[in-house]
């Protein structure tokens, strides 16, 4: 290279160029050929990496590679090639120019970093993709963790670009960095209690994506859809997204629905009010009436000789309603609406099953059903309740009960008709 540095000169030279100005000369013209000479490589190199190994790639069957191509990997280490080529012919084209010499040593160190931090990041991207798709990672905060990675890369980065544009030792900015450390903590505050949030999150399984997420505070409620070193996305179900800070799940309440979900079962519990002037002892005639109900006939049977038995044995005077122990159409009810429920397919027997009677209120008296479905699907789960509370509504008139509502317009009219 040298020699045909020189040859270059004595070529200039000849052509009449004073002696002063020839070293200018060829040092602009060897630039443009080490330009045209790195553009060539470049080129060559990038088209070997976009043409036959693409095309290689595409041909494998084994998926990460594909993602090797999609981060544009091998595109970025087509870069690497002019800066080489500069960094090594820089000291001979500038042997005359010792002051420009360093700089472009500098700079083409600096490229290199830069270019090689670009590498690794993109590395970093596709072991996230790889992660995410594994089966035990399906679940943890893996974008916290490489973010954070890719922040400690870009410190790293700029550090030793300073160190070698400064010509100072990295130690040197490591201990003004120290000494920054008020500021330091004021600027990454977010970012460092986003990171102890998502380690704390990840450890104690609080949040994972996928889960269905209650948080009153920030109005959301839905699916989490990402968990990041600074941020976790819900998408609410109006397909609206909220996003609140990670540290959030570690300082306030939430309500994770998961348990639910992996229980198998969604839980009901609604309740019937009954109008307390509806409620009566069961006579005979009404008794036999009950007997004719499919889910009853057994119960009735049963419940009235532990009655009759209970009576005869104290010696009570059946004759009058309120003595002794006698069944009330509202518990008859209430059992039915148990063995309703037992016997329906969309309600799970081996979880808690209970028809409830709650303190009276101003609307009547609150008939609780608590259950769980067997399915947690949102849609199903409707389903199912609406068909339980549809068959009870309209049951409750075969136990001459009534539900309580609040008066209308069509009530008024009918007690003023005499109706």
């Amino acid at each position: 290279m040298e020699s045909i540095d020189k040859w270059v000169e004595k070529v200039i030279m000849s052509m009449g160029v004073s002696e002063g100005a020839a070293p200018y000369l060829r040092l602009l013209s060897l630039l443009i050929v080490v330009g045209l000479l790195s553009c060539v490589f470049f080129y060559i190199t990038k088209r070997l990496a976009n043409g036959i190994l693409y095309k290689y790639i595409k041909r494998t069957r084994v998926k990460w590679d594909d993602l090797l191509l999609d981060n544009r990997i091998f595109s970025t280490l087509a870069h690497i090639v002019p800066a080489v080529i500069v960094r090594i012919i820089a000291p001979i084209l500038f042997r005359d120019f010792e002051k420009i010499l360093p700089l472009v040593v500098k700079l083409t160190d600096s490229y290199l970093i830069i270019v090689i931090l670009m590498i690794i990041t993109a590395m970093l991207r596709v072991a996230e993709k790889i992660l995410a798709k594994s089966k035990a990672f399906t679940d943890k905060p893996l974008s916290s963790y490489f973010q954070l990675i890719r922040i400690i890369l870009y410190i790293a980065a700029g550090i030793l670009i300073l160190s070698i544009l400064l010509g100072k030792s990295p130690v040197y900015f490591l201990s003004a960095f120290g000494a920054m450390t008020a500021l330091i903590m004021l600027v990454f505050k977010d970012t460092i209690l986003g990171f102890v949030a998502s380690v704390q999150i990840s450890a104690n399984d609080m949040v994972r994506v996928g889960d269905w997420v209650e948080m009153p505070k920030f109005n959301a409620d839905g699916d989490v859809i990402a968990i990041n070193l600074n941020t976790v996305k819900v998408q609410n179900w109006d397909k609206t997204v909220t996003t609140i800070p990670t540290y959030y799940f570690i300082t306030d309440s939430f309500k994770n629905w998961r348990g639910m979900k992996e229980s198998g079962g969604r839980r009901i519990k609604r309740a019937l009010y009954i109008n307390a002037r509806t409620v009566k002892f069961v006579d005979s005639s009404t008794r036999n009436r009950y007997e004719q109900y499919h889910l009853l006939k057994n119960y009735i049977v049963e419940k009235q000789k532990e009655i009759e038995l209970f009576n005869q044995e104290h010696e009570v005077d059946t004759s009058v309603l309120i003595n002794g122990r006698r069944m009330t159409n509202m518990g008859v009810f209430r059992h039915y609406i148990e063995a309703y429920l037992r016997n329906h397919k969309g309600i799970r027997t081996d979880m808690t099953l209970m028809v409830r009677q709650l303190s009276i209120e101003d609307r009547g008296i609150p008939l609780e059903i608590y259950c769980f479905t067997t399915t947690t699907v949102w849609v199903q789960y409707e389903e199912i309740q609406a068909d339980i509370f549809d068959h009870l509504l309209a049951a409750v008139s075969f136990f001459d009960l009534e539900i309580f509502q609040q008066p209308g317009g069509s009530d008024i009219t009918r007690a003023f008709s005499g109706k």
